[in-house]
């Protein structure tokens, strides 16, 4: 009994103390941030000396080794399209840490290559290595003096691959050094080039804001050079920027510029969209200053003239319909009932049942708001008439008919 218990108190001891070890040394935890594959420095066979030498290779090495890393590139294409991603990154991160033995501007233009590949193969974490190895290569640039020849083709090479992996504010910062590079050449041809490049890119992101100001330079320069392909370009993306940022004021100088270019053209075909856009321009002006009204009322009515004009009788119709509900906002029924009249005989003239009878729908309405009962009753009759031939919305006529008739 007495060795028993020896046995189980020399355990209990023991077992205290490895608890106790356990306590003071605690394990280490895991790496939460491995080191990027194209950050580690293993020695290579394609390489003639270890990588931690630093003394560059010779021209006569570079040229060895620039067709054995072309050869990595088809075998880790050949592996991707076997199914094989993970060996193929594997080897295309070989074959990036080995390029930046040939140069910057050779190592950029492979990170761009396998940064578009790693994009849609919605490899995240390879994008990720990509992106912080180019901002090293950036940092580096920046860092260095060299030739501007040199510098443009690295920055340019640097912008297409943060492109290559949707980066674009990293993009934009890159174009940004060569617009500055070609402003101090007074390169006009190069600055025209890069201002388009990044004016898209905030366009295609939807940063409206910052490509504002880019298409202003472009549509001054243009303007400035008789350029008026271009210039009308620039001020159809500055009208739908101003639109797309609720501008108004701004849109207008925009839009105004446009219907003079096109009236001096004999253009007009254009006419009809743009005096819509600029009446509600003017109508989101007028809520702050109502005497704007005046001017929304007119570019409609423009609108609707010159489209009828061009019997473009969808966009004329549009502007009635536009007209209509600002003559009925500002309790204008009677002028808002003549628009409407001329809105059925337009709808009528472009074969548009579903239209006409919209419009008999929007007549009852508005006589129902002057309490004109027989007039309204009329109009829903008629409604109801195109709404039989199409069977569609016949209940709804229906019951107007039969309100109107038990209130009478």
């Amino acid at each position: 009994m007495l060795r028993r218990l020896i046995v189980i108190v020399t355990a209990a001891i023991l077992f205290s103390n490895s608890l106790t070890l356990a306590q003071t040394k605690k394990p280490k935890p895991p790496d939460e941030f491995p080191p990027s594959p194209l950050e580690i420095t293993p020695p290579d066979p394609l390489l003639p000396r270890l990588p931690k030498d630093k003394q560059p290779l010779t021209l006569q090495e570079q040229q060895n080794l620039e067709p054995a890393l072309d050869a990595l590139n088809q075998e880790a294409t050949a592996k991707l399209q076997a199914g094989d991603r993970v060996a193929a990154f594997e080897i295309w991160n070989r074959e990036l840490r080995l390029r930046r033995f040939l140069g910057s501007l050779a190592e950029v233009q492979a990170l761009s290559r396998v940064g578009a590949i790693a994009w849609k193969q919605n490899d995240g974490e390879e994008v990720q290595y990509i992106v912080q190895r180019l901002q090293a290569i950036q940092k580096q640039a920046q860092s260095q003096k060299t030739t501007a020849q040199v510098d443009l083709q690295l920055w340019r090479s640097l912008a297409q691959a943060y492109q290559n992996v949707r980066s674009i504010k990293l993009a934009v910062e890159a174009y940004d050094q060569v617009l500055l590079v070609v402003r101090q050449q007074k390169d006009t041809a190069a600055v025209v080039e890069m201002l388009k490049t990044i004016g898209e890119l905030h366009l295609t992101w939807f940063d409206y804001t910052k490509a504002a100001p880019v298409y202003e330079e472009l549509l001054s320069l243009a303007t400035s050079e008789g350029q008026r392909v271009n210039e009308v370009t620039y001020l159809q993306r500055l009208a739908y920027i101003y639109e797309q940022t609720q501008q108004p004021q701004q849109s207008l100088n925009i839009l105004n510029k446009l219907v003079v270019i096109y009236t001096t053209e004999n253009n007009l075909t254009e006419i009809p969209e743009l005096k819509l856009a600029i009446a509600a321009n003017y109508e989101s002006l007028a809520k702050k200053d109502p005497n704007l009204l005046l001017e929304a009322f007119q570019n409609y009515q423009e609108a609707y003239t010159t489209a009828w004009q061009l019997r473009e009788y969808v966009r004329a119709g549009d502007a009635l319909q536009k007209l209509i509900a600002l003559y009925s906002s500002q309790g204008q029924i009677d002028e808002a009932l003549q628009a409407s009249q001329i809105l059925v005989q337009i709808q009528t003239q472009s074969a548009n049942f579903y239209g006409i009878m919209q419009a008999y729908d929007q007549i009852g309405q508005l006589y129902l708001e002057q309490k004109d009962f027989p007039q309204a009753l009329t109009a829903f009759k008629k409604g109801l008439e195109i709404a039989q031939q199409l069977k569609h919305e016949e209940a709804y006529f229906t019951k107007q008919i039969e309100k109107i008739s038990s209130n009478r």
